[in-house]
């Protein structure tokens, strides 16, 4: 696949008449890009004649970047840029690219606000208001991919929601000549999905994908182990942004590959001696926002603790939930999902509530509904003791609400409270 990593001395040449970037180019040194910096004097602080009659022509527009637990950020960038990027990974990789050769319709389970976005955008082409429940045509958005989620927490479908879902996945699958189709999700989404087909005997209903990609958020060790043991297709991550495209893509095996287009990677440790590392990215990817030096918010580990971009193992969460420990060190979500995964795999849903320096509880769902065993407890709440220093309690609950933008908060401070999961 095409890795092709830009170098920084190329990229400096192509962003000198960008107004956010001339006293850099002045002084001969570009800081970190941080995200208030772009908002502020935006979008005056990117204009250029270029951009301007891109604007004009529609070959750029603005939209805003997706946040998990965060404010999200406007930006300019080409109409579809991120599905592009998708489009674009999906027709090289080395274990899906048939599927993306057969023609295969890509199906989407993910957060309704994309849903709801797609609906508004195609209702927007007609002249009309959206459907308060949009059909499946209204919620297609292009000739290749089309959404199905149509609630904000998937915990809460109902059966009928999920009859018609695994319905629409039929109708897309007995519509290839080969009864294929390909399935783009976010993994927790999927998981649920699955869940309830299995909880009310509709399993046998479900139609089995050719191919599986999960690109919108942190997916735990158990989920991902969920899904392997019930899809016997390749289940492939990739990394990426709205404002940035994807860089990463992992094969079905989990390792990730670099996909580094018109880009260059810096990874700075987030503090002094930590192997958990900010990703600082340079891109010309986006021919209307250049990004230089730029925080993406998110973490990377790499296989051997050093700075390489291109031994990176895995993405470990948002730099912004990182949980600075009292004594010293610094904890991301991953390091307690490899806890979690150690002690059991039954737990589903995770959620971490900080209620003082030294004290914690950890709210969790698990996939058959039961509360884990006392021994997983007891060598789960002694890792996390000796791991962070924290005394946790350990509450198993039937539900954990999802956040108002579709994803999961791993990390709840006591002045965050309205992640509170529900009893």
């Amino acid at each position: 696949m095409n890795a092709h990593k830009q170098t920084f001395a190329e990229m400096i040449d192509q962003v000198r008449d960008i107004p956010i970037y001339r006293p850099s180019i002045e002084q001969g040194h570009f800081p970190i890009l941080e995200k208030p910096e772009i908002a502020r004097g935006f979008p005056d602080n990117w204009m250029t004649p270029r951009l301007a009659d891109a604007l004009k022509e529609g070959a750029a527009e603005f939209v805003l970047s997706t946040g998990t637990n965060h404010a999200r950020m406007q930006i300019i960038r080409p109409p579809f840029f991120l599905l592009k990027s998708y489009y674009q990974l999906w027709s090289e990789h080395p274990d899906i690219s048939d599927t993306w050769k057969q023609d295969c319709q890509r199906v989407s389970i993910t957060t309704v606000l994309a849903t709801e976005h797609v609906a508004r955008v195609n209702a927007r082409k007609r002249g009309a208001e959206p459907s308060a429940l949009p059909s499946l045509e209204e919620r297609r958005l292009d000739p290749r991919t089309l959404y199905l989620n149509l609630r904000l927490d998937p915990a809460l479908w109902e059966r009928d929601e999920v009859e018609r879902m695994l319905e629409e996945m039929r109708v897309i699958q007995q519509a290839h000549p080969r009864g294929r189709y390909h399935l783009d999700c976010d993994s927790y989404h999927l998981a649920q999905l699955v869940r309830k087909a299995l909880d009310w005997g509709l399993w046998r209903h479900f139609p089995k994908p050719a191919s599986i990609i999960h690109a919108y958020e942190y997916t735990p060790r158990n989920v991902q182990r969920f899904l392997q043991r019930h899809f016997e297709c390749p289940i492939i991550d990739l990394f990426g942004s709205t404002e940035l495209g994807y860089l990463y893509f992992s094969d079905r095996h989990g390792r990730y590959w670099p996909y580094l287009d018109k880009m260059h990677l810096e990874l700075i440790p987030v503090e002094q001696g930590s192997k958990i590392y900010s990703i600082i990215v340079s891109s010309l990817r986006n021919p209307y926002m250049p990004l230089i030096r730029y925080r993406s918010g998110d973490c990377a580990e790499t296989s051997d603790g050093s700075p390489d971009p291109l031994r990176i193992r895995r993405f470990c969460g948002r730099e912004k939930e990182l949980l600075r420990l009292e004594r010293g060190g610094v904890i991301s979500q991953a390091d307690l999902d490899d806890w979690i995964a150690d002690a059991t795999p039954s737990i589903f849903v995770y959620q971490l509530h900080l209620e003082a320096p030294r004290r914690a509880r950890l709210l969790y769902t698990t996939f058959d509904g039961g509360p884990i065993e006392p021994a997983a407890e007891q060598a789960l709440r002694r890792g996390l003791l000796e791991a962070t220093g924290l005394e946790c309690v350990l509450e198993h609950r039937a539900h954990i609400a999802i956040g108002k933008s579709g994803k999961y908060a791993w990390l709840v401070r006591e002045d965050e409270m309205t992640g509170r999961g529900e009893p």
